[in-house]
C-alpha cells in the first residue's frame, strides 16, 4: 500500500491517479479519519502521561488523599480503555481505506480506462499464413487426444481438465525449457506450496475473501489455493530486513496456479484458454528501493520473457498496459501476447509488472545499508516466465500442419522425444 504520510502530503496526485486507474476511493474521509486518529493519539499520550504522574504521587500521599487518587487513577484508566478502543476502530476504518488505494503509476503508461486503450510498443515475428482453414487448439486437441475436458469436469467441475499423451509431454518440456532460461539469467529455481496464508495473500495485493475474490479459500482455515507463484514467492521475505547489498533477490518459482475465472465468459472460456487450474514458472524479484534500479529489472524480466517466445517461435505483441487495466500494486506493467490463429487474434502469453514498494510495505519487507539510518521498503518485481495452458495453445495453433499433425518446436523435442504429434 502507500504510505500514509504520502497520501496525505499528495491527496491531490492521488485522487487524479485513483480517477485514470477507475479506482473509486474516499480520500477526504480518509484525511478526516487520519486527523481524528492523530487527535486520538495525542488525547491517549495526555492521559497516560497523568495517569504516571498521579501513581508516582500514591506512595506519598495519606489515607485521604490516597484514596482519592485512586479513584481518579481508575477514571483515567477507563478513559484511556476508552480512547484505545477507539484509536482502534479508526485504525481498522483507515486501514481499509489505505488499501483500496492502487498504486502511483509511472508517468509513461498510457492513460486510458478499457483494456483496448493499452499501447503497443513492438511485435516479433510474422503471423503464420496458412493455405488452408487452421483449426482452433481444441479441435486439435480432441484430433489428437491432447486433453479430455470431460473427464476434467466428472472429477472437478467445468474449468478442470486432464491434459493427455504429447500434452503432458508438452506442459513438462515448456516447464523444462523455461526453467533452463531463467536459470541461465541469474534466477533462483524454486518449487513453491500451492497455498498460502491469507495476510501474505493480502500483503501481495490479492483479495482472498468478499464477493470480488479470484481466489479459492479452504473453509474453516487462514489457507488460500495460490492464483500464482506471485504470492509464495512474495511471501518468502515477509518481515525479514535484507541487507541492501544482497540485492537483487532473483527468483523463479514452479507452481500449481487456481483461480476461480468468476464472471468469465464467451470464446475465452472454450477449450483452456481461461481455466481454473494451470502450471507457471513465474519470475519474482527483490530489488533496492530505487525506481531506476527497478525499472532495470523490468525491462530485465520482460527481455527473458520474450527470449522464451522468440525460441518458441511464437509471433507476439508487447503491450504498454493503461492506467485502467493496471491492477492495484502495478506501477507499470507490459504484457506479450501471441498471435492465436484459431482466435484470429493476440492472446495474452505473460505479465510482467514493476510493484515499487506497494507490496513490500504490506508484506513488511525492507532493506538496510550501511550509509543509511534506518530501513526502506524494497521494491517487488514479477513476471511469468511461462504459462503452461496459454504457452500450449500457441504452440499447437502456429506449427498446426495442412494434414492436421503439429510440428514441435525444435527447442522443446530434446524433452518430448519427437519432432511432430501425428
Amino acid at each position: 500500500m502507500l504510505d500514509l504520510q504520502y497520501i496525505y502530503d499528495n491527496i491531490d496526485a492521488v485522487a487524479k491517479n485513483c480517477e485514470n486507474r477507475g479506482v473509486q476511493v474516499d480520500l477526504g474521509q480518509l484525511k478526516t479519519l487520519r486527523d481524528e486518529r492523530n487527535r486520538l493519539i495525542t488525547e491517549t499520550d495526555a492521559a497516560r502521561h497523568a495517569s504516571k504522574d498521579l501513581s508516582s504521587k500514591i506512595p506519598k500521599a495519606d489515607a485521604i488523599t490516597k484514596a482519592t487518587l485512586v479513584e481518579e487513577g481508575r477514571k483515567l484508566r477507563e478513559t484511556i480503555a476508552v480512547l484505545e478502543e477507539k484509536q482502534r476502530e479508526i485504525e481498522a476504518a483507515l486501514k481499509e481505506i489505505q488499501s483500496a488505494i492502487p498504486n502511483m503509476t509511472h508517468p509513461d503508461a498510457p492513460v486510458g480506462r478499457l483494456e483496448s486503450e493499452s499501447v503497443a510498443v513492438r511485435t516479433w515475428g510474422e503471423p503464420p499464413k496458412f493455405d488452408f482453414p487452421p483449426l482452433d487448439h481444441v479441435a486439435l486437441c480432441e484430433k489428437h487426444q491432447l486433453y479430455d475436458l470431460e473427464a476434467g469436469a466428472r472429477v472437478a467441475g467445468h474449468g478442470f481438465y486432464f491434459l493427455k499423451n504429447e500434452g503432458v509431454l508438452l506442459e513438462l518440456a515448456l516447464i523444462q525449457y523455461a526453467v533452463q532460461i531463467v536459470r541461465k539469467h541469474g534466477f533462483t529455481l524454486h518449487s513453491t506450496p500451492d497455498v498460502a496464508r491469507q495476510d501474505v495473500l493480502e500483503g501481495t495485493g490479492y483479495q482472498p475473501r468478499g464477493n470480488e475474490t479470484q481466489i479459492y479459500s479452504i473453509k474453516d482455515t487462514d489457507l488460500c489455493l495460490v492464483a500464482t507463484a506471485e504470492i509464495t514467492l512474495g511471501g518468502t521475505q515477509k518481515d525479514q530486513i535484507l541487507n541492501i547489498e544482497q540485492l537483487p533477490l532473483k527468483y523463479a518459482g514452479i507452481s500449481h496456479c487456481f483461480r476461480t475465472e468468476a464472471g468469465a465468459h464467451g470464446k475465452a472460456t472454450r477449450g483452456i484458454y481461461r481455466v481454473h487450474q494451470f502450471t507457471k514458472v513465474e519470475l519474482f524479484a527483490f530489488t533496492a528501493p530505487d525506481v531506476a534500479v527497478s525499472d532495470a529489472m523490468h525491462q530485465e524480466i520482460v527481455a527473458i520473457e520474450e527470449e522464451i517466445f522468440q525460441g518458441l517461435g511464437i509471433p507476439y505483441r508487447v503491450l504498454d498496459i493503461c492506467t485502467g487495466d493496471l491492477g492495484g500494486p502495478a506501477y507499470r506493467k507490459y504484457d506479450l501476447e501471441a498471435w492465436m490463429p484459431g482466435r484470429n487474434e493476440w492472446g495474452e502469453i505473460t505479465s510482467a509488472s514493476n510493484c515499487t514498494d506497494f507490496q513490500a510495505r504490506r508484506l513488511g519487507t525492507r532493506c538496510k545499508s550501511a550509509d543509511k539510518k534506518g530501513t526502506q521498503f524494497v521494491h517487488t518485481l514479477n513476471g511469468t516466465a511461462v504459462a503452461i495452458t496459454r504457452a500450449l495453445i500457441a504452440v499447437l495453433e502456429n506449427y498446426q500442419q495442412a494434414d492436421g499433425s503439429i510440428v514441435i518446436p525444435e527447442v522443446l523435442r530434446p524433452w518430448v522425444g519427437q519432432d511432430k504429434i501425428g
